[in-house]
């Protein structure tokens, strides 16, 4: 979460969140590991308030200091949030001494839980593993880079499989988003050897808090409009969208994609560059969480044509907020979303077409979704914290 800090929230961040803060609030002690540039840092439960205060932006940050404006890459934020952690540290070490700083902070039988699919490395679990009767814990979102790994960026399928044997090695337990994701990830990880036991709990979802006067000046589409949100990469399938868009002509509906620039998109990058002022295809990036939220509620509907998804988060906050879905045939999301969304083939062009065109709020109104019932987290971690 350090690297991410300043930038808008992935899903898996959102998850790492929601763990700091129910962590923070339990009962048992609790310690935060940080991999930095240079080494790692550990922070204490005190810390770690103080932190999510910070990423939460409920208190500012310190000015960043020497080393970390020294890092390239990095958002000004994520620059002050690397000080800051360090600061707050209780130790630290370069990474040759993590082994050593483990053993000596951390108590007899204490449980590692990862949620973020990072520091997983040989080096982190292997430095777990070397205290006594400690016990790992590993929340898989997905094995989408191994099961589509045209959708990905080159070398990134590769580290992600790593990543996996390792976990599969290690681990004593496996958290799964769906049962989808815990079918998918059983099946590639049966093939290198036994499995870890694994528990399916569906993620909360914190109730969106839109705000329209969070618009940036000149983002207030006319209505109506329809609305995609999320990474703009291969595997979301906006070229369908796009496709759609194109053969509804002027009288086409606004359609909103909100979602910053991912990878291997060249075409549809392309696409979006050549937009004409007049296009009733509108790109936007970098919105808040409120901001975002007061567009997807003003939405006829959110579309999601994704290939494949762990969870779908953008999904279940939309029909939170009261606004229709309209999504593809895919096993996660009938798990998650049930009968409260439009199902539509992602590889037919014409049938999204027609549903967008015959779209009313008739159709709006027979999908019922005032009675869909969000996961909490107070149901989630009640699997899943008794378990790890």
């Amino acid at each position: 979460m350090l690297r991410r800090a300043g930038r808008v929230w992935t899903g898996v961040d959102r998850v790492e969140l929601a763990y700091l803060a129910a962590l923070i609030d339990g009962p048992v002690p609790v310690w935060g590991l940080a991999r930095t540039p240079v080494g790692y840092v550990l922070l204490d439960r005190t810390a770690l308030i103080r932190f999510h205060l910070l990423l939460t932006g409920n208190e500012p940050y310190s000015s960043p200091d020497l080393l970390s404006r020294m890092v390239r890459g990095l958002h000004p934020v994520a620059r002050a949030a690397l000080t800051d952690a360090r600061k707050l540290s209780v130790a630290r070490c370069l990474p040759g001494g993590l082994a050593g700083m483990l053993r000596k902070w951390l108590p007899v039988g204490v449980a590692y839980l990862n949620t973020g699919h990072s520091n997983l490395s040989a080096r982190v679990l292997e430095a777990v593993r070397a205290i006594p009767y400690a016990r790992i814990a590993v929340f898989v979102h997905d094995v989408i880079p191994m099961e589509y790994p045209h959708y990905q960026r080159e070398g990134t399928v590769e580290v992600f499989e790593q990543k996996m044997r390792r976990v599969r090695a290690h681990a004593d337990l496996l958290i799964y988003n769906s049962e989808d994701t815990r079918m998918r990830t059983e099946r590639v990880m049966a093939e290198w050897g036994a499995v870890p036991q694994g528990i399916v709990a569906h993620l909360g979802t914190t109730p969106p808090v839109p705000d329209p006067l969070a618009l940036p000046e000149g983002v207030r589409p006319e209505s109506p409009y329809f609305i995609t949100v999320g990474t703009i990469e291969p595997r979301k399938n906006h070229a369908l969208l796009l496709d759609v868009w194109e053969n509804l002509g002027s009288n086409a509906p606004m359609l909103l994609i909100c979602g910053g620039r991912g990878w291997n998109n060249a075409e549809v990058f392309a696409r979006l560059d050549a937009l004409a002022p007049q296009s009733r295809v509108r790109e936007i990036s970098g919105l808040e969480d409120r901001a975002l939220a007061a567009l997807v509620q003003g939405a006829q509907a959110l579309l999601f044509p994704s290939h494949a998804e762990g969870f779908g988060l953008p999904a279940v906050e939309a029909l939170m907020l009261g606004t229709p879905v309209i999504c593809t045939e895919i096993a996660t999301f009938r798990e998650i979303l049930g009968k409260s969304a439009v199902y539509v083939d992602d590889s037919s062009c014409q049938l999204w077409h027609d549903v967008i065109v015959n779209w009313s709020k008739q159709a709006q109104d027979t999908l019922g979704t005032s009675g869909f019932v969000a996961p909490s987290w107070e149901a989630h971690f009640k699997i899943t914290l008794r378990l790890t």
